[in-house]
């Protein structure tokens, strides 16, 4: 039995790896090889943050409950911790032996401090007098001077100094690496595209002008912290002081990992250990610089660099939209259907722009789970309270990571005069839904977003997700019942055509497989297809297999972790997508005979979707929109250029390479029409 299911943690790291490689697919321009380097190192801390911590503490309390895989904290953190250290060692591999001598050849180089010519020099010299220096806060730990706490995921250094006489001790101190200053430190070149210092070599070699003696030794260090916290939320008036207690305890959370230089002083990682007190597991030795997220963040955006980046595209937005047609009026025609980035966002954010203007409209009701730094989204809200609207947010101030952004976010609704729900006790609410109640020809109308992603302007360009605007009455009626049920006065059973959880979506889910083996077994075609981000609930494995043992062939596009193992299961693929764009929709499709039955989710077919979240599951009805959905996912299923398939012994290995070549993300940037007649 416990061959049938991959350990999730696991399937994870398989996953981060396949984003790894793309930092060496010479299909990717230079620069955007850099962004997955990056993205490689974000999903490493947020994994230790998380999964890792949530492990610990489970060790920590002597817990031997094993997961789905049959294996018990201390192995999977075992386990972890060899697939982790091999990951850092094929990062760096591509980092030392490839990336970075690729970027050199394109003009762009990183420098030492021994490497810079007299003009450089001079430079870091004055920059660091200037601009490093004044914000250096060096802690000396002695005796009499405690061990500060230090935050996560920022550098320090540790630093040992000369004895103050002959034959006394070395001195230790930190000093913490400003936040606030780029870590890339820009220098004067004469040929190519950019030199570069890294900050932290720049205060290692110009610290003796602030600690007044050269150091014996200063290497850089890092931690990670467990922000994994357990929390009461069973109670709605205190909701955000939980919330606001918890932010503050990330601060102090258990040490989950330490990073440090492979080649740190023994000297220094002895007294690191002595202060910190955390196990040798959490000790990993990094062979380059500590964190290459400045990729991402300071080098991806490099300017005079358009050729080193994939070439920008204009996304598709509805000719009649475009041509300036009311929206509403556009809606009442049809539904709209949205593939993003393929298709814009733009029409979703001018749904809401004008429902806050339309002397028509009524109310406004809306779930957010994540949003931008700057949402137009959130200023359309606070715009229609403004307008006399009667607006209804339900901000998910749990949202991991997003929880100070989105209590913020509340505050400010609130004072516009919205009326603010945050969060349902118990559960929390990622669904995707806005609902617009407007009155036409002397009665009401309701007006309807549903979407699979985030209300998030920044991440509609960067994701995949699929949405729908939609006038259907009967949508309209479940949607204000929705809204009903997550401010508490009814149950989801009042729901027609929209599906929730944590009471439905699995059981629908299951009617549905049920539904594919019984045709299977009359001899009718029958087939399922799922895309999602991740599949590690158990019983909606055993499904899929019952269904694929029956003669049902099923296909997963799982982007991250998936526990299916397809050992003993020839009738079952597993494909993984990993690109240009992050693939984030949710999507169930069953063939029902050649009929198509085809469903969008905010849900993976994950526990915690599935049992612990409020989320929606919302049919597809019109044929051209399910035509456009069953073309963009074969376009995935033909992918052979960003594809990874499962093997037998669990592995992922790369579509194999054919002639066409089919990368479906680019097939989607060049073929957002409907009419395409598509077929699965």
């Amino acid at each position: 039995m416990k061959k049938r299911y991959i350990n999730r943690e696991i399937s994870w790291i398989r996953f981060n790896g396949r984003c790894l490689e793309e930092a060496d697919n010479p299909d990717n321009p230079l620069l955007e090889k850099g962004k997955f380097i990056s993205i490689c190192e974000s999903n490493l801390d947020e994994f230790f943050m998380v999964r890792v911590g949530s492990l610990e503490r489970e060790l920590t309390m002597g817990s031997e409950k094993t997961d789905i895989s049959g294996m018990t904290p201390y192995e999977q953190l075992t386990q972890i911790g060899l697939d982790v250290r091999r990951q850092i060692q094929r990062q760096y591999e591509i980092l030392n032996q490839h990336y970075l001598p690729d970027l050199k050849k394109a003009g762009i180089s990183f420098l030492r401090m021994d490497e810079l010519n007299e003009e450089q020099a001079s430079f870091a010299a004055r920059y660091f007098e200037t601009e490093v220096a004044p914000l250096l806060t060096p802690y000396a730990i002695d005796p009499r001077r405690p061990f500060p706490l230090l935050g996560p995921k920022y550098l320090h250094l540790a630093v040992l100094l000369p004895a103050r006489a002959a034959g006394g001790a070395l001195r230790f101190m930190l000093l913490p690496v400003p936040k606030n200053l780029k870590r890339c430190v820009a220098l004067p070149h004469a040929q190519g595209r950019g030199a570069f210092l890294l900050l932290e070599d720049l205060i290692i070699g110009c610290a003796e002008k602030v600690l007044g003696v050269k150091p014996v030794v200063a290497q850089p260090f890092r931690l990670t912290r467990n922000q994994d916290f357990y929390y009461n939320d069973s109670n709605a008036d205190t909701l955000i002081s939980e919330m606001k207690k918890n932010l503050k305890k990330r601060k102090f959370g258990q040490i989950v990992r330490l990073e440090i230089p492979d080649d740190f002083d023994n000297r220094l990682l002895l007294l690191l250990k002595k202060y910190l007190g955390m196990p040798n597991r959490a000790i990993y030795r990094i062979p380059g610089p500590l964190n290459p997220s400045y990729f991402m963040k300071e080098i991806s955006s490099l300017e005079g660099c358009d050729d080193l980046r994939f070439p920008p595209f204009s996304a598709h937005i509805d000719e009649e939209l475009a041509q300036g047609k009311d929206i509403f009026t556009r809606i009442s025609e049809g539904d709209l259907f949205f593939h993003h980035p393929y298709d814009s966002f733009d029409p979703v954010l001018q749904f809401l722009q004008s429902a806050a203007r339309d002397e028509d409209v009524l109310a406004i009701k809306q779930t957010l789970y994540r949003v931008s730094g700057k949402s137009p989204v959130v200023a359309a809200l606070v715009d229609a309270a403004q307008h006399g609207k009667q607006v209804t947010v339900l901000v998910e101030i749990r949202a991991r990571f997003d929880e100070e952004n989105n209590i913020n976010w509340c505050e400010s609704l609130e004072k516009a005069g919205c009326h603010v729900i945050y969060g349902v006790p118990n559960y929390k609410c990622h669904s995707k839904i806005t609902l617009v109640i407007r009155r036409e020809n002397g009665s009401l109308r309701r007006y309807v977003h549903l979407g699979t992603g985030n209300y998030n302007d920044v991440t509609a360009r960067l994701y995949t997700d699929m949405g729908l605007l939609t006038a259907d009455e009967q949508i309209g009626e479940d949607a204000g019942a929705f809204f009903n049920m997550v401010t508490g006065y009814t149950d989801n059973s009042r729901l027609t055509k929209l599906i929730a959880s944590p009471d439905n979506i699995r059981d629908r889910l299951c009617d549905l497989i049920d539904e594919e083996i019984d045709r299977a077994e009359k001899g009718l075609v029958s087939g399922i297809t799922v895309k999602c981000n991740g599949c590690t609930d158990k019983k909606m494995i055993n499904r899929l297999c019952r269904a694929a043992d029956r003669g049902v062939p099923v296909t997963m596009i799982v982007r991250g972790p998936c526990c299916l193992s397809v050992r003993k299961h020839p009738n079952i693929q597993v494909r993984s997508i990993v690109g240009r764009f992050l693939e984030h929709a949710r999507c169930y499709l069953f063939v029902n005979e050649g009929d198509p039955i085809i469903y969008l989710s905010s849900a993976d077919l994950m526990t915690r979707n599935l049992d612990k979240r409020i989320e929606l599951m919302f049919p597809v009805e019109n044929e051209a929109i399910r035509q456009r959905i069953q073309r963009d996912i074969l376009f995935e299923i033909e992918d052979n250029t960003k594809a990874w398939i499962m093997q037998d012994d669990d592995s992922y290995v790369r579509a194999e390479p054919a002639e066409p070549r089919h990368n479906a993300q680019e097939a989607n940037i060049f073929a957002v029409d409907i009419s395409y007649p598509g077929v699965i």
